[in-house]
């Protein structure tokens, strides 16, 4: 595929796992669009998210409907990877993943793995990470919710290996729960609210139908 410039290679770049088929939900989850996000899909969604909090590049990797998703996203500056062996499980994406970004941003510190499906995600939220991520370049930043760790969440380059080994289903939480490295864990309210499906997509939009409307000035 083709891909964009890299951008500077001090900045911290994102994996943005994009290739599940979505079996539970019965659809793309990657193209669903949500008027609380202005009718962009939801993969749009975190490519926006992610270029506002300063990462990059961004390599999005695809899998199952990846011509759709490519035809319907404007996934603007980013990088395309294909992982061809997505059935295989998360594990793959995140191989595909650092492979692109040791191949392409060889100076990077670390990568940030980010999905597309957290509705409660914020750039400010990703700042934070990128921010704990400047200060401890060693150490992981995740997320914290739900009484867990999880993505998004920053690796350092030396855990590159570790997420390379990853096999199946495994996904960057088993690398958090197995790592022996320190972790720098950032508060993030309703990380576990994810898109896996129809009763997910239905509270959501529950959810945002009964909140106050916004205060205007």
């Amino acid at each position: 595929m083709p891909s964009k410039p890299l951008a500077d290679p001090t900045a911290i770049p994102v994996i943005l796992l994009a290739a599940g088929a979505s079996t539970r939900l019965g659809q793309p989850k990657q193209l669903l669009r949500l008027p609380a996000f202005g009718g962009e899909t939801l993969l749009d969604h975190a490519v926006a998210l992610a270029r506002e909090a300063g990462a990059a590049p961004i390599f999005v990797v695809l899998g199952a409907h990846a011509e759709e998703i490519i035809l319907e996203c404007e996934l603007l500056d980013c990088i395309l990877v294909r992982n061809e062996a997505w059935s295989e499980g998360m594990a793959s994406s995140l191989r595909v993943g650092v492979t692109a970004v040791l191949e392409n941003a060889p100076a990077a510190s670390g990568a940030m793995v980010l999905v597309c499906d957290q509705p409660g995600l914020s750039a400010e939220h990703l700042g934070r990470l990128l921010d704990a991520h400047r200060e401890h370049r060693h150490r992981i930043a995740a997320s914290r919710y739900a009484g867990r760790t999880g993505v998004p969440a920053i690796f350092p380059r030396v855990l590159f290996p570790a997420l390379l080994e990853l096999q199946g289903d495994q996904g960057a939480r088993a690398l958090l729960q197995q790592s022996g490295a320190a972790i720098h864990a950032i508060d993030f309210p309703g990380g576990e609210l994810d898109l896996d499906s129809p009763e997910d997509l239905q509270r959501l939009q529950v959810d945002v139908s009964t909140r106050p409307p916004a205060k205007t000035s």
